[in-house]
């Protein structure tokens, strides 16, 4: 028997071990291996111990392309986030990667860097992989290009954390932005706020959009005072908005910040201007930041199960695939107070 054939040379290029090969080696039918790589059910423990056996002494690595033209099927999903440099989105697809390779599936996963042009490409380029499924965090859920692209797929699609009105047959997996922070403009209501500013990101995404009907439409029941600036999800934005907000006459006394990204902005701009946290303003942020934990003082957060959405979202198109019905799913927003909101300056 062969010690480790799996590359051993013809003429000047490597040898890849043929399935014929691991059949020979195992004494068993072709036919055997293939429905133990392909995990048939009609196989015997015997059988399949000995082809794994003797895939793992030959090192045999299955052709996937191969194996796409028998099944149609190609075992990969791909997914495409707007910017994989966002802790939050790395982390939702880590989750998600992780129970659909529990599945047998591989993630290709693309990051557009919020432009949407770039986003349209990837989805091309993954139509041309013949993906199997197609997870999607839009950048810009108006853009007519993608959404036309995604409803040429032809394959299932779950929206995370997005609404896109034309894929009525797409599952989707959301957050209610709206009780998380209805809860943290109530808890600055009950500590004496009756202006209070929201740092947003682009009103062309669903949690941005929630977040400021939620601002504006608990303002009026409590009969407060509501700003918001909408703008990318980035520190720049966050700084410039910051600065727009504190410098008007009806400042507010209290501000949300609406990404851990633009999380970062307002910081910066507060290090510039001469408002102390939270003897000056009070400051509430949407989503834990890595750097929060060393802030003084402590942070107060509107936070969601980014891990848990991550998870649904691979069940849904994992459901999807084997044929069910396309769904939504609604995860719950919670908000933790802490010592970054407190009475407003009785100045004021």
């Amino acid at each position: 028997m062969p010690t480790d054939p799996s590359f051993g040379m013809r003429g000047s290029r490597p040898h890849r071990v043929a399935i014929r090969e691991v059949a020979e080696y195992a004494g068993v039918a072709v036919s055997s291996v293939s429905r133990v790589i392909s995990g048939h059910p009609d196989v015997s423990e015997k059988m399949r111990r000995k082809v794994l056996k003797a895939i793992d002494e030959l090192g045999f690595v299955p052709d996937l392309a191969a194996q796409s033209i028998r099944t149609g099927a190609t075992k990969t999903i791909g997914f495409v986030i707007s910017d994989i440099r966002n802790p939050l989105l790395a982390e939702i697809a880590h989750a998600a990667e992780t129970r659909l390779r529990e599945r047998g599936y591989t993630l290709f996963m693309m990051s557009s860097l919020h432009d949407p042009e770039l986003e349209a490409e990837h989805l091309r380029r993954l139509a041309q992989h013949r993906v199997d499924g197609l997870l999607v965090s839009v950048t810009d859920e108006k853009n007519q290009e993608t959404a036309e692209l995604l409803s040429k797929a032809g394959v299932p699609i779950v929206l995370i954390d997005r609404d896109i009105p034309d894929l009525p047959a797409a599952s989707a997996a959301r957050f209610d932005h709206a009780g998380g922070l209805t809860a943290a403009v109530r808890h600055l209501v009950e500590l004496g706020h009756r202006s209070i500013g929201l740092v947003s990101g682009s009103a062309n995404t669903r949690p941005s959009r929630e977040r400021e009907q939620a601002l504006y439409r608990i303002a009026a029941q409590l009969g407060v005072t509501a700003h918001a600036h909408s703008g990318d999800f980035a520190k720049e934005h966050g700084a410039k908005a910051t600065h727009a907000l504190l410098s008007g006459e009806d400042r507010p006394t209290a501000l949300i910040a609406g990404s851990n990204q633009i999380l970062v902005g307002v910081l910066s701009a507060l290090a510039e201007l001469p408002y102390q946290v939270p003897r000056d303003l009070s400051l509430v942020t949407c989503d834990d930041a890595p750097m929060a934990a060393f802030l003084q003082p402590r942070l107060a957060t509107i936070r969601r199960d980014v891990a848990r959405i991550g998870r649904v979202s691979a069940d849904l198109l994992l459901e999807a695939l084997a044929g069910e019905a396309a769904r939504s799913v609604e995860l719950p927003t919670r908000f933790d107070h802490a010592e970054s909101c407190a009475a407003p300056s009785p100045n004021r």
